[in-house]
């Protein structure tokens, strides 16, 4: 026997036998790693990253699809508003008012803004504070439905024209009528599931702060007569960036209103 070679054929076996060994071993801390990580709640994942929220909303578990129709104002509606001049446009879909006075609006205190609204406004009760644009002059609401505010819908929205004394001059309004509720009612997707999706999407940052969770509508199904809303979860990051992920199949919806995967 040639002792040489087979010392040689030995030491081989043995070095393709530890490389095998440390093979198997990065395999099972790979795994084990990834079974720590699959065990990490969202919850824990967001304070790791320093990612805070306010108290999200629990007591919603199931909603319906609410259906509408574009309302078509008349003179009879005209009627029923004071200090202004009316005209009906776009296919009797919108109303634009100019104020005979301007009419002092504090936007910043809530009583105001709802007296205004209902004094004023056709059905303004039905309407909620969305944003404030102090150098463009003017003030957004949009229409609410049993509380839950309709977002980003142009076509149940109100704009009011304010000039640099913060007074109304201007207006224009369009609603949705005929409101109701699917009879059936499904599971809706948690709030910190609402999280969990902007987090793997990227839109959560580390230090970033939630700052709104609130469950509302968002019109996925338009038509020229007819929409369709979806139950929507509307979340603030830093008190500036809106996002509104679909509270039945938990997707991003862009601001065109399509969604992400």
């Amino acid at each position: 026997m040639d002792w040489s070679k087979t010392k040689t054929i030995f030491i081989i076996v043995f070095l393709i036998l530890d490389c095998f060994l440390v093979y198997q071993f990065m395999e099972k801390r790979n795994s084990s790693q990834l079974d720590v990580i699959l065990e990490t709640t969202i919850e824990e994942q967001l304070e790791a990253n320093g990612i805070t929220y306010v108290e999200l909303p629990k007591e919603v578990t199931k909603a319906a699809y609410v259906s509408g129709k574009s309302r078509a104002f008349t003179a009879a509606d005209t009627k029923k508003l004071s200090a202004q001049k009316v005209k009906i446009e776009e296919g009797e879909t919108k109303l634009k008012g100019t104020f005979l006075h301007p009419i002092a609006l504090n936007v910043s205190d809530p009583y105001q803004l709802r007296e205004f609204l209902r004094r004023y406004i056709l059905d303004g009760e039905q309407y909620a504070l969305w944003s404030f644009d102090e150098g463009e002059g003017t003030v957004i609401c949009y229409q609410v439905y049993e509380g839950k505010m309709i977002y980003g819908n142009e076509n149940s929205k109100l704009i009011i024209h304010v000039n640099k004394q913060q007074k109304a001059v201007s207006y224009e309004q369009t609603m949705l009528d005929d409101l109701e509720k699917y009879e059936r009612k499904q599971d809706i997707v948690p709030a910190i599931k609402a999280l969990e999706t902007l987090y793997r999407k990227g839109y959560l940052q580390p230090g970033d702060r939630v700052t709104k969770v609130e469950l509302g509508y968002y019109g996925l199904v338009q038509f020229t007569a007819s929409q369709v809303l979806t139950p929507t979860w509307h979340i603030v990051v830093n008190r500036k960036e809106d996002y509104f992920v679909n509270a039945f199949e938990g997707q991003v919806i862009t601001d065109e209103g399509s969604v992400l995967e």
